[in-house]
């Protein structure tokens, strides 16, 4: 009686050639070598009865449109929901794209300045940019422009979040931070700023100045885009 690669026609990877299995590929070329399937495949670790672990890895990412990033944003239930993925591959992967998310965020040094709106697109960007519901945070600086703190201060639904202005400002105080920066993320991909958002924007301003803390930005994300109150005057 056959194996189940005789069944399917298809070599199981043990069987493939040598530069074509995935964690042998990564030993000898490297990362680089290897393809976003042949990663995930690697997580996986194994495949089904009938599909090879890269097989399964190439369908779990056709199930995000073939993108990373879109995986990284699935939940737990999402993920166990595909054919073949069980708790275990699930809470691997998902944890695999966690450490990726603190990593890039332990390379914000706390010795890091903000000096432009591309700086808080570079610190925010895997906080917020693939997002499916609004987030508002707060980077606290001080004279100097370094990075004191960065707060997340609400969360909110897809087209809505609340932020506290009080606590906004106490954080400052308590921080001694002389400048501030606030951000939130704009999940519908539209950057124009909503009534809320000027309102909100204008309420900060008028708080933080009564402490002599200056709000230097209002930034809003989306993927690799960005709106900034202080570049198009409006703050």
């Amino acid at each position: 009686m056959g194996d189940s690669s005789e069944k399917t026609g298809r070599l199981a990877i043990p069987d493939w050639s040598i530069q074509d299995r995935p964690r042998e590929k990564f030993a000898s070329l490297g990362a680089n070598a290897l393809s976003d399937a042949e990663l995930v495949a690697i997580l996986l670790r194994t495949g089904t009865p009938t599909e090879s672990a890269v097989d399964l890895a190439k369908r779990v990412l056709s199930f995000s449109d073939n993108q990373l990033n879109s995986l990284a944003e699935k939940s737990l239930s999402q993920l166990t929901n595909i054919k073949g993925i069980g708790n275990t591959k699930a809470i691997t992967l998902l944890a695999a794209f966690e450490m990726a998310k603190r990593l890039s965020s332990e390379r914000v040094a706390v010795a890091q300045h903000i000096h432009s709106s591309q700086d808080v697109v570079d610190v925010m960007q895997d906080k917020l940019a693939h997002l499916r519901h609004e987030e508002f945070w707060v980077i606290y600086l001080n004279q100097g422009s370094k990075i004191l703190n960065i707060n997340q201060i609400s969360k909110g639904g897809l087209t809505t979040t609340v932020a506290d202005v009080r606590l906004i400002v106490q954080k400052a105080i308590m921080l001694n931070a002389t400048r501030m920066i606030v951000c939130h993320n704009h999940p519908s991909g539209n950057l124009v700023p909503s009534k809320q958002d000027c309102h909100l924007t204008k309420q900060i301003k008028e708080a933080t100045r009564i402490f002599n803390i200056e709000l230097t930005d209002h930034v809003i994300l989306y993927r690799g885009k960005h709106f900034s109150f202080m570049e198009e005057g409006i703050l």
